[in-house]
């Protein structure tokens, strides 16, 4: 099962590009553009940041008039939109994905320095940094205000524009977005009903966290928590935010937490495998 789980993700993860022959014997390329994705420009209110989101609806969701659908929404959208769009197809054929973009008027002079995914630094960690020097460049510790962005603009656009089952929310990241989806847990647990945390990068946050943690009795709320096997560090961080789950004693909390053979790079998509297996079981 293993093996095949890794040929499944390892070829939807793949970007195929079609090649034909021109008239003039040349080879004449064109992309593939994934099915029924739209990309949406979206606002922040507060702060004038473009971003896009990127939605998948169900085959089908046309014909059916009636019917609401849980949604999944991602962070770090251009990085998972390929094994989640996979993955969801045959495991969880009903949800809509939504993945929320980097911010895309970025310092052109930045954006070329750190890359596209500047903006992540800012928006998903919990933290300011104490070096002056690379606060100024990456403005760490905006999380509060990109999930108030998240909960004001982005949700309400989706709810507003498509058939959602408001109350069947979850929540999906990875590392930096694993991060920011235990600050949403313990901050605005509502927001989700569900969170995903891929090896979430809590190196220096459980003390944060913490603060957090007991300001509301029950969080009602399903997570998925993982980190790879050869994750020593990170693992023993996410290991405290597990305990400090656990020591709530909720019984509206429903925790599941897995050790997936492979590096922080590695572990990735059967992260994604995994814990699609995980959800689609709540769903049933």
């Amino acid at each position: 099962m293993r093996n095949v789980c890794f040929v499944f993700t390892f070829l939807i993860a793949l970007n195929p590009v079609f090649a034909q022959k021109s008239n003039s014997g040349h080879i004449k390329k064109s992309s593939l553009e994934l099915p029924r994705i739209e990309v949406i420009p979206i606002t922040e209110t507060n702060t004038n940041r473009h971003y896009e989101l990127y939605i998948k609806l169900p085959e089908g969701y046309s014909e059916k008039n009636n019917k609401k659908h849980p949604v999944i929404y991602f962070t770090d959208a251009m990085w998972q939109i390929e094994i989640l769009s996979g993955t969801t197809q045959y495991i969880l054929e009903d949800v809509i994905l939504v993945g929320i973009s980097w911010q895309k008027n970025i310092d052109k002079n930045l954006k070329k320095e750190i890359g596209e995914h500047l903006s992540r630094y800012r928006d998903y960690s919990i933290k300011k940094s104490s070096n002056k020097v690379r606060q100024t460049k990456y403005q760490f510790g905006e999380a509060n205000n990109h999930l108030n962005f998240i909960r004001n603009d982005v949700i309400t656009y989706v709810e507003n524009n498509y058939r959602t089952d408001d109350d069947n929310r979850t929540y999906f990241g990875y590392s930096m977005g694993g991060e920011f989806g235990a600050y949403i847990l313990l901050a605005q647990p509502d927001t989700f009903k569900n969170y995903i945390l891929g090896s979430p990068s809590l190196y220096n946050d459980i003390e944060t966290l913490s603060e957090f943690n007991f300001k509301r009795k029950k969080l009602n709320v399903n997570v998925f928590i993982s980190y790879g096997s050869l994750e020593k560090k990170l693992g023993s961080s996410i290991n405290q935010l597990i305990s400090m789950l656990k020591s709530r004693n909720d019984a509206s909390l429903f925790l599941k937490h897995a050790v997936i053979e492979g590096s922080h790079q590695t572990a990735f998509p059967m992260t994604a495998v995994q814990s699609m297996y995980w959800l689609s079981d709540l769903m049933k």
